[in-house]
């Protein structure tokens, strides 16, 4: 299916974090084990795109649930417009993927690696490697088609199992989706609990050049 003709199932509900604690790097059993059945789904792809209003959130899990698992994982964040992974896991917010596809950095530069804490993170053999989205830029779009884009994807497609590509909003609005799709091998929609209307979900994901597999969705602790 490509465009969401139908409302993509529902692989995994988990828990996020509450408002203005600073947590995401620690995994609960919990999400982990809600999280098993979606990594078994795209167990065969090498880039997941993960959009929709808790894109954020859905591929912070994601990513380290595949990493706790022992897949060598990069979680890359691709909001070129409004950064917030570096806020979120305490990371430093530059330089990262605007300031490499603008050629202020290079690539070991805007690589941070964070070593995952919580009881379910035992199997992690290596920290997860994240790409924040550096400072904020005005021209998501013409960057995310650029050819440097591309070239940073199948790095770190050649250097790691798995890429979770954290996407912006599915009504951002700004036209970077869509590019950023057609880089992905397949996407995954992530939502708050209880998960918004069929309609308005098909209504986003029309259009988009990868395929919808399925859906996380995000509670509030």
């Amino acid at each position: 299916m490509r465009g969401g003709r139908r409302k993509p199932p529902v692989l995994a509900e988990i828990s996020g974090p509450a408002p203005g604690e600073a947590r995401a790097w620690s995994l609960r059993r919990a999400d982990l084990e809600a999280l098993a059945k979606l990594r078994a789904e795209l167990a065969e792809h090498r880039a997941v795109l993960v959009g929709g209003e808790e894109a954020l959130a859905g591929a912070v899990a994601l990513a380290a649930a595949a990493s706790a698992a022992g897949r060598r994982t990069a979680l890359l964040e691709c909001d070129l417009a409004r950064p917030r992974l570096a806020m979120r896991l305490g990371l430093s917010p530059a330089p990262g993927l605007h300031e490499y596809l603008r050629w202020e950095a290079s690539a070991a530069e805007i690589l941070q690696p964070l070593v995952l804490a919580g009881p379910a993170a035992a199997g992690a053999s290596q920290p997860l490697v994240c790409v924040v989205a550096g400072r904020p830029a005005a021209d998501a779009t013409t960057l995310t088609k650029l050819e440097s884009f591309r070239h940073a994807l199948a790095k770190l497609r050649g250097a790691y199992d798995l890429v979770v590509l954290a996407g912006p909003a599915l009504d951002s609005g700004d036209g970077s989706l869509a590019a950023i799709a057609a880089e992905a091998d397949t996407l995954v929609a992530a939502a708050a609990a209880p998960n918004s209307s069929a309609r308005t979900l098909r209504k986003a994901l029309r259009g988009l050049p990868v395929e919808a597999r399925g859906m996380i969705l995000v509670g509030r602790d």
